[in-house]
């Protein structure tokens, strides 16, 4: 992992969704774990949520059919684990830590952001519009706008060009080693936030690798009048 800094001056930010903006792999976490180990009474291999992190749908829930052997098809799947996602969001959806003071900071430094992510356009307004953090960001890439998910580059490739900057004038913050390797494969300037689900992931694509949303490490790379604040 590299310690240098930007070549350039960071000129726009973008945000991964599930685990980075929300606590949503978490949510994710257990209805994986209603499916193998309470419904099919499978035992849930170590690798497996690192393996799904990241992904689009298909390509996610591919990953599960593969790997425990399941008979069902991919679509049945996916509409049976979201379904179980969705039983759990209404309790459980909440930001993560330092979302906002770093949200505000942009805008305040007039660093345009958006939000590029795997999951589907529909789900994403869903759970944005709980807090009324669409109008917040220029835009939000989806699955739908991609052709190739991640880890290949193309929706950050997609995101610099209509932030209007070069890739590597572009900070992407991700939770996950798929969408970091996306994030490096573009070009970008990778600052990876692992959570609890995806601290174990090999991080090794990443620039910097910060504790947090509020993590002055990110606030030093936005530029000097940056508050100095470091997580406990």
């Amino acid at each position: 992992m590299s310690l240098a800094h930007p070549e350039l001056p960071i000129k726009a930010v973008a945000f991964d969704l599930d685990g980075l903006i929300f606590n949503t792999e978490e949510i994710f976490s257990s209805a994986a774990k209603q499916m193998v180990v309470e419904r099919r009474g499978l035992l849930m291999p170590p690798d497996l949520f690192k393996n799904m992190m990241g992904r689009r749908a298909p390509e996610s829930i591919g990953v599960m059919k593969s790997m425990l052997n399941l008979s069902e098809s991919v679509e049945a799947l996916i509409d049976e684990a979201w379904s179980l996602f969705f039983g759990l969001l209404d309790s459980r959806l909440s930001p993560m830590p330092g979302l906002f003071e770093l949200l505000s900071h942009l805008e305040q430094c007039e660093i345009p952001k958006a939000v590029a992510t795997s999951s589907p356009r529909s789900y994403l307004e869903r759970v944005m519009n709980r807090f009324e953090l669409l109008p917040r960001f220029e835009f939000a890439l989806t699955a739908e706008d991609v052709v190739h998910g991640k880890p290949n580059p193309e929706i950050y490739l997609k995101a610099a060009q209509k932030l209007g900057v070069e890739p590597r004038e572009m900070l992407v913050l991700e939770d996950s080693e798929t969408g970091s390797r996306a994030a490096a494969a573009a070009g970008a300037f990778i600052v990876s936030v692992p959570h609890e689900f995806s601290r174990d992931q090999d991080f090794s694509v990443a620039k910097r690798v910060a504790r947090g949303l509020n993590d002055a490490l990110i606030f030093e790379l936005l530029g000097p009048q940056s508050p100095m604040r470091r997580v406990s």
